[in-house]
C-alpha cells in the first residue's frame, strides 16, 4: 500500500509516496484473508502518520503509467474516493449467498451488496470507515460454503463504502486491468514480447468504467474522464524492460506522442 500526503514537507525535494512494509499473514484466494490484510494495511496507515492523505492499493504486477507528479496532483486534488461500485453484475446473488442464504442479513441485504476492483485510492476519512467498521465486516469475514463465488476483496470494501457515503465515491478505479482474457479468475497478464511503449500509451488513453447505481452511478458521472494511474497485469519477466523504460516511458507524461498506438 502507498499513501499521499496532502502537503509536501520541506524537507522533500521531490514528492514520493510512502510506501509501507507490513509484516505479512497468510493469504488465499476464496478466503476473507486478502480482504483482512488490505484492512491491516489501512489500520498501519493511518496510524503510521497523521498527515496520510489517500491510500492506494495495488498488488505487485501492478506498473505506474503516469508520472508520480501526475499521479499525485490527480489524487490530491480530489474530493472523492475511486473505488470500484457495481450493481447487477453477473452472479452477484451467488456472491451474496456463498456464506449461506441469510447468513448477511440483516445488516447486508442483496439490495446493498456490490462488487468492484480490489484495487483501489480512498480518502483519509473512507479508510477510517474501514478501520472502524465491525459490523459490515462481522458478515464478509465469515467462511463461504461456495469458494467458487467468495471474494470478499472485491465486495467488502464496495459495499461498505457505498453503504455508508455513496456520494462520497467517484465508483471507478483507477487501475487498468484487461478482463478480455479471464483465466480462473485471473485476467490478462502482459508478457515480456508486449510491453513496448505503445501498449502504456494505449493504457493511458482508456477511461475506466463507472459504476450504474442511481446515486453513485451514469446519472453523475456523464462527462468524467479520469485517468488510469496503474495498470496490471505485468510478467514478473517484464521487470527489467519496464524499469528500463522507466523515465523515457512510464514518468514521461508526454512520452511517445509520435507512437503508433496499437
Amino acid at each position: 500500500m502507498c499513501t499521499f500526503t496532502q502537503t509536501r514537507p520541506e524537507s522533500m525535494t521531490r514528492r514520493s509516496p510512502a510506501c509501507l512494509r507490513i509484516d505479512s499473514k497468510p493469504s488465499e484466494r476464496n478466503t476473507p484473508t486478502l480482504a483482512s490484510a488490505a484492512r491491516r494495511l489501512i489500520a498501519h496507515a493511518l496510524l503510521d502518520d497523521p498527515q496520510n492523505y489517500m491510500f492506494a492499493l495495488f498488488s505487485p504486477s501492478c506498473v505506474p503509467i503516469h508520472s508520480f507528479d501526475f499521479t499525485y496532483k490527480t489524487l490530491v486534488s480530489s474530493r472523492k474516493s475511486f473505488i470500484e461500485i457495481l450493481k447487477d453484475e453477473p452472479l452477484q446473488f451467488e456472491r451474496w449467498a456463498a456464506r449461506g442464504p441469510i447468513a448477511m442479513l440483516p445488516e447486508v441485504r442483496f439490495d446493498d451488496f456490490r462488487i468492484g476492483s480490489q484495487f483501489w485510492v480512498l480518502k483519509r476519512k473512507h479508510a477510517h470507515v474501514v478501520a472502524r467498521d465491525r459490523l459490515i465486516w462481522e458478515k464478509f469475514n465469515k467462511t463461504c460454503f461456495w469458494e467458487g463465488s467468495c471474494f470478499p476483496e472485491e465486495s467488502y470494501f464496495p459495499t461498505l463504502l457505498n453503504m455508508k457515503d455513496p456520494r462520497g465515491c467517484v465508483p471507478a478505479t483507477l487501475t487498468h486491468v484487461d478482463w478480455t482474457i479471464n483465466e480462473e479468475g485471473h485476467p490478462r497478464m502482459y508478457e515480456l514480447e508486449e510491453v513496448v511503449p505503445e501498449l502504456i500509451v494505449r493504457l493511458r488513453n482508456t477511461r475506466p468504467r463507472y459504476g450504474e447505481d442511481g446515486i453513485n452511478g451514469s446519472d453523475w458521472t456523464v462527462g468524467r474522464s479520469d485517468p488510469f494511474l496503474f495498470a496490471r497485469k505485468f510478467s514478473p519477466d517484464a521487470l527489467e524492460l519496464l524499469m528500463g523504460m522507466a523515465r523515457t516511458v512510464l514518468f514521461n507524461d508526454s512520452a511517445c506522442g509520435a507512437c503508433m498506438v496499437l
